[in-house]
């Protein structure tokens, strides 16, 4: 989405950044500006400062400084459209969506107000249940018996449902409301006018988003009833795909510690913050997403899974390889704990203390080290077929790996030869000037010439131009690096940054060549609309080659996904051609 400079210069001129940070940071007084605790390091003293008059933050211990929407960036772990938008919507703003009909436009605002009006009854059922828990001995005992005090209970919001089939009824005077229902609190009998209660007897978990907004919740049952746990269905806020329960109340954690505990349930992240480890998170009953990469990679470069060590933990593990495998970059840390069979983060610290797990988390295992470990599963490398295998195995593993250093040297550990875009600059044979390429050269030219389009490209649009052999995969990934500390610059500024350093020599001689001379539409639909024709091209090249290399590995299943891929690619190509 690309959002015009002149709405966020507006923005931010009616945003007060005193009362934007003062929501999540106690501010006081101190001469022309506000002082408080910096929520980017631990510290005791304020040194954390807010000027209201320059609309500016800045913490004189960790360096950490920008404007409003900077805050709601570093702190809460918004993206810069996120950001805008919610600063937008808290001021009354429109943000501009210059392709959006204003049925379209209508449609969002109702979305918007109905999620809102959702999350009031969501945090309305939570404070209920909050209440009940001080009134059910049962439940209170429960939670003690975990080891839990008051103060993680109060910390956390746990409550209790209690049994019965209506008791919620008692809290919202209308049962019937159709927003009990949407919000997954009722359940409406599929075949009578009859609600009841979706949560009963149970020790409530409140799920917040990165806003503290309740979104949802997950009930856990106080003896060995099935199922052990429920959560609430899927609704308008609340997706488990995109959500991780205690990121929340984890956030500032997770930046003093310098990484995230991923873990696989509710009592695990709330029993970690009892014994010390504040900064895990949990996944809500479904496999760690890419989404959930993305949210924590905003707040961490440190990701720790930890996982139980039964089967499930062992598969789950899998799982999460897969995911991560796309986000291993050199400046990333991804590792993986696997503790003993019978036990549990919980457990684990109850048998062998804080210290036996803070170890674990020390001694976990590298992304790097596990990653050989899954391709050589089920290898006899004493043979030459169980060889072959595994190296069938790394090479499907690293095809999901962005490049990189250490994409590299685990190439070379497992005896592959280097790809060619790891040759070093001065040896690098010419590139041949193939449809790829020359549809790479138009890209180019159309990013640098309007360089917000970069912004409304897809994370599949982004990889396939970072991984062009280069310079072209370098040229882009500056780009991408550009954007993600600055705002989008003319040429002429791109120009004089890639002439200040002395390793981008490469790429700014390409950069030279094709911004020469060469005609590239004004109009920024036009430019729009050329770039991803480009990139549809390109990628239906990329779909035939990996649709050939599957089926050379005997790869079924993979050849089916890319080839429906390819096909459904070519439709839309074909459409819009005859559009």
């Amino acid at each position: 989405m690309s959002i015009p400079p002149h709405f966020i210069q507006e923005l931010l001129a009616r945003a007060d950044v005193v009362e934007i940070v003062g929501r999540y940071v106690p501010l006081k007084k101190g001469g022309a500006n506000f002082m408080g605790l910096c929520p980017f390091h631990a510290e005791k003293s304020p040194s954390f400062s807010v000027n209201p008059v320059k609309q500016f933050f800045h913490c004189f211990g960790c360096g950490k400084s920008g404007d409003s929407i900077r805050f709601l960036m570093e702190h809460v772990g918004m993206t810069f459209v996120e950001a805008v938008k919610e600063l937008a919507q808290q001021y009354g703003m429109q943000v501009p969506e210059e392709r959006a009909t204003p049925e379209e436009r209508a449609r969002i605002q109702f979305q918007r107000e109905k999620r809102d009006t959702l999350t009031e009854v969501l945090e309305k059922a939570a404070q209920a249940y909050q209440r009940r828990l001080k009134e059910s001995s049962t439940a209170v005992e429960y939670l003690k018996g975990r080891g839990l005090s008051g103060q993680i209970a109060k910390q956390f919001g746990l409550g209790y449902a209690p049994a019965g089939w209506n008791n919620l009824a008692s809290v919202f005077p209308h049962y019937d409301d159709p927003l009990l229902v949407e919000s997954g609190l009722v359940i409406q009998h599929e075949s009578e006018e009859r609600h009841y209660d979706r949560f009963r007897d149970r020790v409530m978990f409140p799920i917040r988003n990165i806003k503290g907004e309740c979104i949802g919740f997950g009930g856990r049952v106080l003896g060995d009833e099935k199922p052990k746990y429920l959560n609430s269905p899927e609704t308008p806020v609340f997706s488990k795909g995109h959500e991780l329960y205690g990121l929340f109340e984890a956030r500032n954690a997770i930046r003093e510690r310098g990484y995230v505990l991923v873990t696989e349930g509710y009592m695990d992240v709330v029993a970690l913050a009892q014994w010390g480890f504040p900064n895990a998170v949990a996944t809500l009953g479904t496999a760690c997403t890419a989404e959930h990469m993305q949210k924590l990679f905003r707040f961490t470069e440190n990701i720790v899974f930890s996982f139980d060590g039964d089967a499930a933990g062992q598969r789950a593990a899998h799982k999460a390889l897969r995911i991560a495998l796309p986000y291993a970059t050199d400046v990333r840390t991804i590792k993986f704990l696997f503790l003993p069979e019978e036990h549990d983060p919980d457990s684990f610290i109850r048998a062998q203390g804080t210290d036996a797990f803070s170890d674990c988390v020390k001694q976990a295992t590298p992304l790097s080290r596990f990653v050989i470990e899954v391709a050589q599963e089920d290898c006899d490398v004493e043979t030459a077929e169980g060889r072959a295998h595994r190296a069938r195995n790394a090479k499907l593993l690293f095809k999901e790996m962005p490049q990189g250093e250490l994409k590299r040297l685990l190439e070379k550990e497992m005896g592959f030869v280097p790809s060619r875009s790891y040759i070093r600059p001065t040896q690098r044979p010419a590139l041949p000037l193939v449809k790829s390429m020359k549809r790479a050269d138009h890209a180019v030219r159309i990013l640098l010439r309007h360089i917000h389009l970069w912004e409304i490209l897809s994370n599949d649009a982004h990889d396939l131009l970072c991984e062009l052999p280069p310079p072209y995969g370098d040229l882009f990934i500056w780009i991408g690096d550009q954007l993600s500390a600055e705002e989008p610059q003319p040429w002429g500024v791109l120009q004089e940054t890639l002439q200040e350093s002395d390793d981008t020599a490469d790429i700014l001689q390409l950069a030279h060549r094709l911004m020469v001379d060469e005609f590239v539409s004004e109009k920024a639909d036009d430019a729009e609309k050329e770039l991803r024709d480009s990139l549809n091209r390109m990628m239906l090249e990329k779909l035939k080659e990996q649709e050939r290399e599957y089926l050379a590995a005997s790869d079924v299943t993979h050849y089916k996904t890319c080839h429906e891929q390819r096909l459904l690619l070519q439709k839309r190509i074909n459409d819009n051609l005859g559009s």
